[in-house]
């Protein structure tokens, strides 16, 4: 009965959260597309023949509104979930900090990439700050191998929480680019304290 209760107050926030409809309507697979499709209105990193890594891209929101503007660039989309197919987006199923994943990354783009998407998170343990931290520590991860396979004037996007680790990957971030800027979308809840950081040009260290 609790649990019954529990999914149709989830079921009445959803219908009334205008992004959620929205993307129904569009055909996105998550209300995530819209805050990619506000940063890239913000910052305009997506181009024609941009090369794009999104990592954590599972169910595959921030590719699909990347793949209609990236008609003449690459994708590739990494997740340990299973994503089903997009069109003009290639998926490797796996963890991006094991190294053979890494491999696979770095085979199909060469050190070469443009943009470098992190919309990652941790299944949540009921802990905000805890949930928090991890998806700190994810951002980090997805930092250190940005650092390495961004093209000179590339950039950088990732999903963060404020909380304790947020000074953290501020400092690291800021360490390795030129311009780190932090930014709330409109669709992004305003409850969450969620934030991205948007980071551009790599840093010679």
């Amino acid at each position: 009965m609790k649990k019954n209760k529990i999914t149709k107050n989830w079921l009445i926030k959803q219908d009334k959260d205008p992004y959620f409809r929205q993307s129904k309507i569009y055909g996105y697979r998550s209300r995530s597309a819209f805050k990619l499709i506000e940063m890239n209105n913000k910052f305009k990193f997506l181009k024609k023949k941009t090369l794009l890594l999104d990592l954590g891209s599972c169910p595959g929101g921030w590719s699909q509104v990347a793949s209609k503007t990236v008609t003449h660039g690459k994708i590739l989309a990494v997740d340990i979930k299973f994503m089903e197919k997009i069109n003009h987006v290639n998926f490797v199923k796996g963890d991006f900090t094991e190294d053979c994943v890494r491999k696979k990354i770095i085979n199909y783009f060469n050190y070469n990439i443009d943009v470098v998407l992190s919309d990652m998170a941790p299944n949540t343990s009921g802990n905000k700050s805890m949930d928090s931290f991890r998806v700190g520590q994810l951002c980090l991860k997805a930092i250190d191998l940005a650092k390495e396979i961004l093209s000179t004037d590339g950039v950088f996007i990732s999903k963060i929480f404020m909380g304790t680790i947020f000074k953290e990957v501020n400092d690291v971030a800021k360490k390795y680019f030129k311009t780190v800027t932090k930014y709330k979308p409109l669709s992004s809840k305003k409850e969450s304290k969620e934030i991205y950081i948007y980071c551009k040009g790599i840093l010679k260290i």
